[in-house]
């Protein structure tokens, strides 16, 4: 019969020497979807996310411990913003006794937003991710925000007698945070780096007189795909907060069945 004694003397295979000599650069866990806090305008909000956790392995290990990975996600009790991702990923890197390691988390996060003409106001859902990095000894980390607006073609305006195609797009704004603890950007920031480049923002709620208002400030206001991830560009090359970046727009073409595509990227 086996006493409580001998069951407590488990071997460590993880930690166990392995003779391949090969180094993993990552291993880890994948799609784990567990909750998530975030600062969103000030106010906190509780989300689920899809977390994807992994560590470099040294070339003499056989494995790293899995279970250390969702032991970390457990024990966030706080929200998440730029600076504290930095100090968990740390944490998380020690726990696992490793050098480098990334985390990302995909999730949503709403904005309440006010229509432009009625006022009234609702919930606008948006696309978030947390990215933290360490490789040679330097951490990055980056936020990315998929942002929904309109935009209204300057040919179809300038050719037609009347009217204009228009429609939806997508502005993708990956940016690295230089220095979160000192200088943070908030997730409401980078969706008005999108934003305000298009040719028009959404919300979820209108009524008549907004509609109006909308129709009429895209019409003012056209953009081709290569306008605007170059506006959005721009408004980031002003920031000092943001080092590198991406921002990618896709418009889902009204008189088209494909879309058209920009990206910007600075590293």
């Amino acid at each position: 019969m086996t006493n409580l004694t001998d069951a407590l003397h488990i071997p460590d295979t993880q930690s166990a020497r392995d003779e391949r000599h090969l180094v993993i650069q990552r291993v880890g866990v994948k799609d784990v979807r567990y909750p998530l806090q975030l600062r969103v305008a000030g106010a906190v909000q509780s989300t689920a996310a899809q977390w994807s956790l992994d560590v470099a392995l040294p070339a003499e290990q056989k494995g790293t411990h899995m279970s250390r990975f969702v032991a970390w996600l457990d024990a966030l009790d706080a929200p998440i913003d730029a600076a504290t991702l930095r100090e968990r990923h740390a944490q998380m890197l020690d726990k696992l006794h490793a050098a480098e390691g990334r985390i990302e988390a995909a999730f949503s996060f709403f904005i309440r937003k006010r229509a432009p003409v009625s006022g009234l106001q609702s919930l606008l859902d948006y696309q978030g991710r947390w990215i933290a990095e360490t490789r040679a000894g330097v951490t990055a980390i980056w936020a990315e925000v998929g942002v929904p607006v309109k935009s209204l073609c300057p040919c179809s305006k300038e050719i037609s007698d009347y009217g204009a195609h228009n429609q939806r797009s997508l502005v993708t704004v990956r940016a690295e945070i230089l220095d979160p603890l000192a200088r943070p950007v908030e997730w409401h920031e980078l969706v008005r780096f999108a934003e305000d480049s298009a040719s028009s923002e959404l919300w979820p709620m209108l009524k008549r007189a907004d509609e109006k208002w909308v129709t009429e400030r895209a019409y003012e206001n056209p953009k081709f795909v290569e306008d605007l991830v170059r506006d959005v560009a721009l408004r980031l090359n002003a920031d000092a907060r943001i080092g590198r970046y991406s921002v990618d727009v896709e418009n889902f073409e009204s008189i088209h069945n494909h879309s058209a595509y920009a990206r910007i990227e600075r590293t």
